[in-house]
């Protein structure tokens, strides 16, 4: 079987196709349901994030199953197809795993070398599995992953060049309203990207760290972390009027702060302020930004600021180690795949063994004990020499390029039963 990709990111589409694909998490496990359900799909998960939605899916047909997931992702955005699927991209079998391992090493990510891709992964790979899903082909892929992403991040320097994409933000922020430390900070959301938020800005030497969000007792939970404290959301807009900076990263479905609300908070404040929304969809209604004294920093304008072709040693070693891991898992993958193929035909020739010896001793049953294990030692020794070659050759072979299927080729010369193939293949994915 295949593993098909079929995707948008930052790189391919604008905010608001990937604003359209927003999904919860009760959204993306029907999604991947959807998929899994699907003809031609073995198994299925989703990777999301603020500015990227991808399907994994372990398919076996690549045409049939292509359509249908770039189906569903069109599907989700309400939008025409026409509109939707020139920002998609596929990537099939051997691509789909370079793709992946180079997703979680950063080095696809709006801010290269980024850490917080790592979490989302294996977010990915824990839905699939809770849901069902996913199954020995995607486990496999998706653990590899996460330990070459984990490589990356600790043999190299890259996430002192590109922590998270909130640093990224607060940089932007510092053009406008000078250093963090002894500010006083606002983060709205108490999520993954809030917690991000919230910690780096106390690490950077905020004063005060007020935070919003609908629930309290995540707020509670997070400002006691971090010594911040709680803001209520009906008073968030006083909180507005007092900050230098506000954070918000709530993921929810529509605007969390207009500019009404925003305007009315800053009507009085002679101070700058820094507005980063890191929501997708986002939260902050865009007009926000044409208010006197406010930047607004969305993830619209970080992606067209930040670019993902850097060079430095740190992203080149990365880069090396990726390569080094897309080679590694290709060839194990190639010679795993004909670990059936071969299995079958030594069982195979088990089988003729025993049958020739079986009707050896009834033709011959005056043979004494002694000559008999000489007799069976040699036939089985001379069906181990000359299977021997044929096995170490098919495994060599099936880790070079191209497109003839060696295993296949084995099978047809010995005519293997191809039900007792697939019977091993099954046994080795169970495992």
């Amino acid at each position: 079987m295949s593993v098909l990709v079929v995707g948008v990111s930052h790189k391919t589409a604008p905010v608001s196709l990937l604003e359209a694909l927003s999904l919860d998490e009760e959204g993306v496990s029907k999604l991947v349901h959807d998929v899994a359900d699907s003809e031609h799909v073995l198994e299925a998960t989703a990777l999301t994030t603020c500015n990227r939605v991808e399907i994994y899916a372990d398919v076996d047909r690549f045409h049939g199953s292509v359509e249908t997931v770039s189906r569903m992702l069109c599907e989700r955005t309400g939008q025409d197809p026409e509109e939707v699927v020139p920002h998609l991209y596929v990537h099939y079998d051997d691509r789909a795993v370079s793709h992946l391992f180079n997703v979680a090493s950063g080095l696809d990510s709006m801010v290269v070398g980024e850490g917080q891709i790592l979490g989302q992964a294996r977010d990915a790979l824990r839905i699939g599995q809770e849901v069902g899903t996913i199954g020995p082909a995607l486990n496999l892929l998706f653990q590899q992953a996460l330990r070459v992403g984990k490589r990356a991040h600790a043999e190299t320097d890259i996430d002192r060049a590109a922590p998270s994409l909130v640093t990224a933000a607060l940089d932007r922020a510092v053009e406008h309203v000078g250093p963090v430390s002894g500010k006083r900070v606002v983060v709205v959301g108490a999520g993954a990207m809030a917690s991000l938020a919230v910690a780096t800005v106390s690490r950077l030497g905020a004063v005060d760290v007020a935070i919003a969000n609908r629930t309290d007792a995540h707020a509670a939970r997070l400002a006691e972390q971090y010594d911040g404290r709680v803001a209520a959301l009906s008073s968030l807009q006083a909180e507005i009027g007092a900050a230098d900076v506000l954070i918000s990263c709530t993921g929810a479905a529509g605007v969390v702060l207009p500019l009404s609300q925003v305007a009315a908070a800053r009507s009085h404040a002679t101070d700058p302020l820094a507005i980063l929304d890191l929501a997708l969809p986002h939260d902050v209604d865009p007009a926000v930004g044409e208010l006197p004294g406010i930047e607004l920093v969305g993830l619209a304008r970080l992606a067209e600021e930040l670019h993902d072709g850097e060079t430095g040693s740190d992203i080149a070693a990365v880069k090396d180690i990726v390569a080094e891991e897309i080679s590694a898992f290709l060839a194990a993958r190639r010679s795993a795949s004909v670990t059936p193929t071969v299995v079958a035909l030594r069982t195979m020739a088990t089988g003729v063994v025993e049958a020739e010896l079986e009707r050896l001793l009834l033709r011959v049953p005056e043979l004494d004990p002694q000559a008999r294990a000489e007799v069976e030692m040699a036939i089985r020794r001379v069906a181990d020499k000359l299977l021997h070659q044929p096995t170490v050759r098919v495994k060599e072979l099936a880790n070079e390029t191209g497109a003839v299927s060696y295993a296949a080729a084995l099978a047809e010369l010995f005519a293997l039963d191809s039900e007792a193939v697939a019977a091993v293949t099954r046994a080795e994915g169970a495992r």
